[in-house]
């Protein structure tokens, strides 16, 4: 069966033109050939693709990291299972989900007080991407059979074991946290944001070669 393309919200789709033609080093290349190769192993057996990733809090990288892994594999037509989960439980933190709004996400909360959980869209005819912070084992996360990747030092230095996981791939990014509160916070976290984006595109257009 031929494969029809999405059709995104608006101004993703105008994001996501800014973001295939953002460079990729080739230091930042070396660090997601693992990933790549992970992808097309599971294509050519025609396993499930499952991809957990995981930072400390997972309140801004492994989130980010999830939604746009989700969207690019989706760009691409490579069916994909996305996850994000972390060694402790705290929020999605709402800098980065504005941050995903201003990049074209339409997002609906639950106005939860503690941990609220989200509803991310990124196409009227996609399912929405659930989103909150969670712990890898939540049990809305694969138990086996998935790559974990690690998006924080923290989290990949400290979590030696991740159960169930298949592989482990460090995938690291510096996190905005740094910048909250800030003249920088907002520039800083959609910075963030689209070099994850830009990276997950490069991961699953090099799968499909």
């Amino acid at each position: 069966m031929d494969y029809t393309p999405l059709t995104f919200l608006p101004k993703l789709e105008d994001s996501i033109k800014q973001i295939l033609n953002t460079p990729i080093t080739d230091e930042r290349k070396e660090v997601l050939s693992p990933l790549i190769h992970y992808i097309r192993e599971k294509q050519d057996k025609n396993e499930a693709i499952n991809l957990n990733f995981i930072c400390t809090h997972n309140s801004r990288r492994s989130q980010f990291s999830q939604i746009w892994a989700k969207v690019a594999s989706s760009y691409h037509g490579i069916k994909t299972n996305c996850f994000s989960g972390g060694i402790e439980i705290t929020a999605f933190n709402e800098r980065a989900v504005a941050s995903l709004q201003r990049i074209g996400f339409r997002i609906i909360s639950d106005n939860a007080t503690d941990n609220p959980k989200y509803e991310v869209f990124y196409s009227d005819t996609a399912q929405s991407i659930k989103a909150f912070s969670k712990l890898v084992e939540d049990q809305s996360n694969p138990t086996s059979n998935f790559a974990a990747i690690m998006t924080c030092d923290h989290a990949d230095e400290n979590c030696p074991i991740i159960s169930g996981a298949e592989i482990r791939i460090p995938v690291r990014f510096e996190d905005p946290k740094k910048f909250d509160d800030t003249e920088l916070e907002q520039k800083m976290y959609d910075e963030r944001s689209l070099q994850i984006a830009s990276e997950m595109f490069y991961v699953f257009s090099r799968a499909n070669d």
